[in-house]
């Protein structure tokens, strides 16, 4: 008699998990994560959960998506880029604070370095052409040493920096770093290195047919129009 393979134990087993592997993975699809991992018998399984004392793969994991860096105005978004911001600090000094204030009143986007060893010391006078004053600010290659409230503000307006507070509500202010950590150069913020934002567009006003005529009648030489008159130029 000829025996058939479809009773036997082996097969089912098979047979069970493979269904039950199908269920499963049907089920865990919109898990966070499915965990696959294969056990004492070489039986594959899929799970949501890591399977205890047994080595496991993550197939899928679901991120939260990265925070998107706001984007300024127009008119901030090009001054940050032309002029960069660069405030040079301190510990306990008055100046130092008062010049973080008014940038953050402005809304100033700003790096600002400490300046509390003795390479941080160095690195400040290389920015400053051997001095040591500070606070220090710069605004593009224009420098200020010493917190001088109004020296502040024409050194900010005259790189077009707006008067009125623009930053987005999501900005954060980036963290102080030490000025030898930070290297001579002038870091631009990482918000503005993309490409500007589009500029506004500014309608053209159209006149009407007759007094465009009439304006443009009106720019022609004195001499044409007398000529058209049949009046001969006055001499």
């Amino acid at each position: 008699m000829k025996r058939t393979h479809d009773g036997h134990p082996g097969h089912r087993r098979l047979a069970a998990a493979l269904l039950g592997l199908v269920l499963l993975v049907i089920a865990e699809a919109a898990a966070a994560q499915v965990y696959k991992w294969k056990d004492e018998h070489g039986v594959t399984h899929y799970g949501d959960t890591p399977p205890p004392r047994v080595k496991s793969d993550i197939l899928k994991t679901d991120r939260p998506a990265p925070a998107r860096a706001p984007v300024f105005p127009y008119e901030l978004a090009r001054a940050v880029q032309a002029a960069p911001v660069v405030l040079y600090t301190t510990a306990r000094c008055d100046g130092c604070d008062q010049g973080r204030a008014l940038l953050r009143a402005r809304g100033i986007p700003f790096s600002e370095r400490t300046v509390n060893t003795g390479e941080d010391q160095q690195q400040l006078e290389r920015a400053n052409g051997g001095r040591s004053e500070l606070p220090l600010l710069l605004v593009g290659s224009r420098k200020v040493a010493g917190f001088q409230a109004a020296a502040w503000q024409d050194a900010l307006s005259a790189a077009a920096y707006p008067r009125q507070k623009m930053l987005p509500p999501s900005y954060q202010f980036a963290a102080p770093v030490p000025a030898a950590g930070a290297g001579s150069g002038v870091a631009t913020p990482a918000t503005t290195t993309s490409a500007l934002p589009t500029p506004p567009v500014r309608g053209q006003i159209k006149m009407p047919p007759d007094e465009a005529a009439a304006q443009a009648a009106d720019q022609q030489p004195r001499s044409r129009q007398s000529s058209a008159a049949g009046t001969p130029p006055t001499q």
